[in-house]
């Protein structure tokens, strides 16, 4: 969720005319901020997650599953009782909510872009006892019956990334709305989909204002035996002559063989699981960032859970490069597909697209890995080297200020207060990188933040705990153990874009660094803790091209020796990788862990090993086999309504039972379901009482 606000939000012509003002200010924001923190130690290695839910209408009797839009309706139901708003609660009672443990915040729910989505956050920070970790899985629970207890019967909070037929002709959305308003001119969905708050419809209006057309987000459609080919999308209406922009579409918007979309809505309107980690310093910080940023790829593809876009099945599983689409607002200059004239530089990314720099001091990070061709604002850099900030993080903030502002409210430009950090925001907020830098805010009562934003959403508590459980872990192991992940920023790219592969947790190589030790040490096996206190050289050696090569993600999670069943010595020479489990389970090991933890701690583990290993299947994955097996499938694509209810119906049943505490026993009937989730809670913990 970007910063809200509330006042006068300017147009484009408006807005653009006061961008120089927005950044020089932001900058002098950031500068405040730095001198404020920059020294600052000791902060507790807190943590929090952040789960997006959809609501839809179900029931049975019903024959259409519909997206409801009554997301402020909800948010002023939890937040009735002012009192336990106060503390942090957002229900009416406290002792009416089961599972809430006494003297315990409860969760915190907050508007997302769509009006259909809410997003949930525990109700105090994370800290770093491991027992911790074994409270979020319950509590992802409690998230989600709360925010059921406050929502009329028929509607379901459900952890699916995208709403199978938004956008369909026709209706699916609660209540109803014509498509094609002024704010989106989308033909596809209603201006009335978004969160009404000023911010979110002058946003979508303003990028494509900007820009000068609407956003294209065009998805490869999955080729069937049955689907017609070459492929036109049959929603797409080359007759509609409301706006200027629907123009678009006839001049090639809207090309063969994609599922063609044409809104914000179809992007921001994705659900995730994000991490944010605050450090003990800034340093740490940095660190941090730049460790996760190899991960982000892997876990996406670990996590793909996004195979239907518009009613169809598409030909990629995730959901990152439509959600960059659909906020892209570069200029046909900017693109490169006119020559320079108006705008300042080519710029290869959309502002949300993955990271595009490192930023930590650390010793090992080499001239190499860098990209020499990174667009950024010399002024704005060397205004921040004057006020005392480094190079390289000046050079990061120098990128993310390459971009205008999009929603400038004029009550902000009145004056400039060095106490706020409402500039800065505006710029860093949307700036949407796949790991976010945070600064303490301006009153410098939080640390320095890292946000891991790549992952997502999966239809269970139960695989969201596990996945965030093992992010956190595994930034355990990195700091614990001295962590070296580095491969040039431009492999992080590649492997970005091969994540959206079909199954590329499967049928796909990875960049990834062929060893994460500075020095040779003895590789994790779950008993020897890796040397963690060997000595850096002072200058790295050899070609940087030898410091990585291709992998699956089932050797980057398993280790090399789990993955191809050899000790891994035949790969140029190296050890083979370890595997970031076998690291993780070399730190649990290497502190004090009760047994009953550790059990737990397994359970998830095992199902990050199980899906990396293809044992069991991605949600991607399962969604696919639910369609394709559907009676009223016709192998030509389309996912119809009544395998979307269907689809959705068995989502909001495994929901329903997990938080009845019953587990996943009985659940069989579900096609593919045991495929998905193996045999994990139905009795037992850690592989031997999860195994599947």
């Amino acid at each position: 969720m970007g910063l809200l606000a509330l006042g006068t939000a300017l147009d484009w012509p408006d807005a653009k005319k006061q961008a120089d003002l927005v950044r020089e200010w932001g900058i002098k924001q950031l500068l405040e901020i730095w001198n404020k923190a920059k020294g600052k130690e000791s902060d507790a290695m807190l943590w929090g997650d952040e789960v997006e839910y959809l609501v839809v209408t179900y029931s049975k009797d019903d024959p259409h599953v519909l997206l409801s839009l009554r997301q402020a309706d909800i948010l002023e139901a939890l937040a009735s009782d002012k009192t336990l708003a106060a503390k942090g609660g957002c229900v009416p009672a406290l002792q009416d909510v089961p599972g809430a443990k006494a003297n315990e915040p409860l969760p915190v729910f907050h508007p997302e872009f769509g009006r259909f989505m809410l997003e949930a956050t525990p109700g105090k920070p994370w800290g770093i006892e491991f027992r911790e970790l074994l409270d979020v899985e319950p509590n992802m629970v409690l998230r989600r019956v709360i925010a059921k207890d406050h929502m009329r019967a028929d509607e379901h909070p459900i952890t699916l990334t995208t709403f199978p037929r938004i956008g369909c002709p026709g209706v699916f959305t609660d209540p109803y709305y014509p498509v094609s308003g002024p704010r989106l001119r989308s033909q596809f969905v209603p201006d009335e989909i978004a969160n009404p708050h000023i911010r979110f419809p002058t946003l979508a209006a303003n990028i494509r204002w900007r820009r000068g057309r609407k956003v294209e987000v065009n998805v490869p459609v999955y080729k069937d035996k049955n689907t017609p080919w070459p492929w036109k999308d049959p929603t797409v209406n080359y007759d509609l002559h409301q706006w200027a922009e629907d123009d678009d579409v006839r001049n090639g918007a809207a090309p063969d063989n994609f599922i063609h979309m044409d809104a914000m809505a179809f992007g921001m309107g994705s659900c995730c699981l994000q991490i944010t980690f605050q450090a003990k310093n800034i340093t740490e910080g940095r660190k941090m960032y730049d460790q996760l940023s190899p991960l982000g790829p892997i876990l996406l593809a670990l996590t793909a859970a996004t195979p239907v876009y518009k009613g169809f099945l598409a030909d990629t599983d995730v959901r990152w490069n439509q959600i960059s689409r659909s906020v892209d607002d570069r200029t046909p200059e900017e693109l490169g597909k006119k020559p320079l004239q108006n705008d300042r530089w080519r710029i290869p990314k959309s502002r949300y697209a993955s990271n595009s720099t490192y930023i930590s001091t650390d010793a090992r990070l080499r001239p190499e890995y860098f990209d020499p061709n990174l667009v950024i604002d010399e002024s704005i850099k060397q205004k921040l080297i004057d006020g005392g900030m480094d190079d390289r993080l000046a050079t990061h903030f120098a990128h993310l200020f390459i971009r205008d502002p999009i929603v400038i409210f004029e009550e902000d430009l009145e004056s400039l207060d060095l106490s706020k950090t409402d500039h800065f925001e505006n710029i860093q907020s949307t700036n949407w990188q796949h790991m976010r830098f945070k600064p303490p805010p301006a009153d410098n009562t939080i640390g320095w933040r890292v946000e891991f934003r790549p992952m997502e959403i999966q239809v269970t508590d139960f695989e969201n705990a596990a996945f965030t459980v093992f992010i956190v872990l595994i930034t355990r192991a990195i700091l614990s153990f001295d962590l070296n992940f580095y491969i040039p920023i431009a492999k992080v790219d590649e492997n970005m874009e091969t994540a959206h592969r079909r199954d590329a947790v499967l049928n796909e190589k990875f960049h990834f660094r062929k060893t994460p030790f500075t020095t040779r040490s003895p590789r994790a096996s779950g008993t020897n803790t890796p040397n963690a206190g060997v000595s850096r050289p002072p200058t790295p050696l050899g070609p940087v091209e030898d410091e990585y090569r291709p992998m699956s993600v089932n050797e980057i999670i398993n280790g090399t020796a789990a993955a191809t069943g050899h000790d891994g010595g035949e790969f140029d020479g190296d050890e083979g990788f370890p595997g970031l489990i076998p690291l993780v389970e070399s730190y649990l090991d290497s502190v004090n862990v009760d047994v009953v933890t550790r059990c737990e701690l397994d359970t998830y583990l095992d199902l990050i090993r199980k899906r990396a290993s293809g044992e069991l299947w991605t949600a991607a994955k399962w969604i696919r086999h639910f369609v394709a097996g559907h009676p009223e499938y016709k192998a030509d694509s389309v996912v119809s309504e009544e395998v979307n209810k269907d689809l959705v119906g068995a989502v909001i049943e495994i929901g329903e039972r997990e938080c009845s505490g019953k587990g996943f026993k009985d659940l069989n009937h579900i096609p593919g379901f045991e495929s998905m989730l193996g045999k994990f809670r139905r009795g037992g913990c850690g592989r031997n009482g999860a195994a599947s």
